[in-house]
């Protein structure tokens, strides 16, 4: 089977990980806190180590895959949890086994046990779910993935990352599209990671390098035509009042304001305008707007809805990508430009005021598609191919 985790890491982590507590109700703060250590370690994503290690997980899938790969999981393991009992329990507990998630054992009985749940958690950290310890409908396909696919997926990756990794500076961030997360990071660490909403697949977030130059602190939103059209268009014809809720402005090409009832909402019209909505709680991109140099005119951003970063998949945007704790970000990448703490950034938020600021040391930034990939614990982590660029086999992007 495919050695998920290293035996000498295993043992370390058993000496980091206290085992003899005792799960509450299948909810243990400490049992997902633990399942999430062995994912979230300081290599960055893209790094020679990264590398080394999909190599070694690659070495460990082959043959695993040739003798035929993990056992199918039957429709009856949804919704097992702590405490369940039922037939299918026995062949979680192989299929958690095959995948490392859990300890061999011969004798297998028919309960979601403490140490099955702990797997379960293990599993969700590693795919990048929530962690919650159910096989809940994502648990389960995840688990449903022939590792025939996975190994495939590790061959794909490894070309992306031994390909991106020597041109990396020593402080830059990367934006992992279909992780949906970002990694700040400084002296080949990862500084802080930060959730992420990226972009749908009919609006996909681009694939790019560039440069951080700028931070725009509660700035105003210029509408893109994109979203004149597909969107906001419908939502006028929907609700007439749409743009004065939601603080929206309209402006023609001579920069003279313009009430909505001027434009012709069942026609493409309001392309013709400029549309701009004012700062505050209600702004699409929240407090802040980092800028960075591309064709796209995409940027990163705070939002008012923040509820989103809690859903497994996060592919809501039209293109940008939103960013969790943005604040903590904002505060890194002003880091050289003096009097730029986080409580200056939090100051800056509520004042509710409009600021722009350059900053003296750009930060490269990084979009990527890497949808598996290792860690020093041997912990390989999974992701779906959301834009289907694992399907046709992509390892460059500059045709995106």
């Amino acid at each position: 089977m495919p050695a998920v985790l290293r035996a000498n890491a295993t043992e370390s982590l058993a000496d980091i990980f206290s085992r003899d507590r005792v799960l509450r109700g299948g909810e243990d703060v400490e049992a997902t806190a633990e399942a999430k250590a062995l994912v979230d370690t300081p290599e960055p994503l893209m790094s020679f180590d990264t590398a080394n290690n999909l190599q070694l997980a690659i070495s460990q899938y082959e043959p695993f895959v040739a003798a035929g790969g993990w056992e199918e999981i039957p429709r009856d393991a949804y919704r097992l949890k702590l405490g369940t009992s039922r037939r299918a329990v026995v062949s979680l507990k192989r299929r958690l086994m095959e995948s490392g998630d859990m300890p061999t054992s011969a004798k297998l009985d028919e309960m979601v046990d403490v140490d099955t749940d702990r797997a379960i958690r293990a599993f969700q950290a590693r795919h990048g779910l929530i962690v919650t310890g159910e096989v809940d409908e994502a648990t389960f396909y995840a688990m449903s993935v022939p590792a025939a696919d996975r190994l495939n997926q590790l061959y794909l990756n490894l070309q992306r990352v031994q390909r991106l990794a020597p041109n990396l500076s020593d402080r830059y961030v990367v934006v992992n599209i279909p992780a949906a997360s970002i990694e700040a990071v400084e002296l080949g660490t990862v500084a802080q990671r930060h959730t992420a909403v990226v972009g749908r697949v009919d609006r996909a977030t681009p694939i790019l390098d560039s440069k951080i130059y700028q931070i725009n602190f509660n700035p105003y939103w210029h509408v893109p035509k994109s979203i004149i059209r597909a969107d906001l268009t419908k939502y006028m014809q929907e609700d007439p009042d749409y743009l004065t809720k939601f603080r929206i402005h309209i402006y023609d090409s001579k920069g003279i304001e313009v009430e909505p009832t001027q434009i012709d909402w069942t026609t493409d019209d309001a392309v013709n305008y400029m549309f701009r909505q004012e700062p505050g709680a209600e702004n699409s991109m929240g407090h802040v707007k980092i800028n960075f140099h591309n064709k796209y005119n995409v940027y990163l951003h705070d939002t008012p809805s923040k509820s989103l970063f809690g859903e497994n998949a996060r592919f809501h945007s039209s293109g940008c990508v939103r960013v969790s704790a943005v604040n903590e970000l904002v505060s890194w990448l002003l880091r050289d430009n003096g009097g730029w703490d986080i409580n200056n950034v939090n100051g800056a938020f509520d004042s509710n005021e409009r600021l722009d600021v350059e900053i003296k040391q750009p930060v490269p930034i990084h979009t990527t598609y890497i949808t598996a990939w290792a860690n020093r614990y041997g912990s390989v982590s999974f992701r779906d191919d959301v834009y289907d660029y694992d399907a046709q086999g992509k390892v460059t992007f500059e045709d995106i």
